[in-house]
């Protein structure tokens, strides 16, 4: 199964709550994909908080992608953009992705997430931001599906998917919520009429 929906990138600093607790509060509000970053933790500490994850996740029968080429105990990987190439051979594994040159070096993954979207604070140095006509050109381009990140909010979600993505990717509107359970159901109310380019409804794959 291929990413689509929601997908909920993780930040432990940007929480207002416990990770764990930001986390199973997306989930409530319908999220079943989460990206677990945190890459500076100490190994043991960050498989740890991937256990923890994955038995939030399980309850809903949602995927845990981990962010790097480890995958701690699970068969789903998120990537960089700079590598490494060629990528592992994992049931799933997606890549960071900026350009069309960038989509054109994938090989093995299933998605991409492509950002910046919009403008953020989050993603730096990336140039100017997509916007719906660039995502749309990634996305037609692209020969894997593709998630939109960088600056999505319920108030912007439904356009990225009428661009072509097959889902979006939030981190800091979750992260940064006084209410992720509520910031997550505007997200699939926002995207509930959209389809995807798989015909399906919006927030669900």
């Amino acid at each position: 199964m291929i990413p689509a929906g929601i997908v909920i990138l993780t930040d432990r600093r940007m929480s207002r709550r416990p990770l764990v607790e930001t986390v199973a509060a997306s989930v409530e509000g319908g999220a079943r994909w989460v990206v677990l970053r945190e890459k500076d933790m100490d190994p043991d500490e960050r498989a740890s908080l991937a256990a923890a994850l994955r038995a939030v996740l399980a309850d809903v029968g949602g995927r845990l992608i981990v962010a790097g080429a480890d995958p701690l105990g699970g068969e789903a990987v998120h990537l960089a953009s700079a590598g490494p190439y060629p990528p592992p051979d994992l049931s799933l594994v997606g890549r960071s992705c900026h350009d069309e040159a960038e989509l054109s070096r994938l090989t093995r993954e299933h998605y991409a997430i492509v950002s910046p979207v919009f403008p953020t604070p989050s993603k730096p140095g990336y140039g100017p931001p997509l916007g719906l006509d660039g995502l749309a050109r990634l996305a037609d381009r692209s020969p894997v599906p593709v998630l939109a990140l960088g600056g999505v909010t319920p108030d912007n979600a439904a356009d990225c998917f009428a661009a072509g993505a097959a889902g979006v990717a939030v981190m800091g509107a979750v992260m940064r919520a006084d209410d992720p359970v509520a910031v997550v159901r505007d997200l699939h109310g926002a995207t509930l009429s959209v389809k995807t380019p798989a015909g399906q409804d919006g927030v669900w794959s």
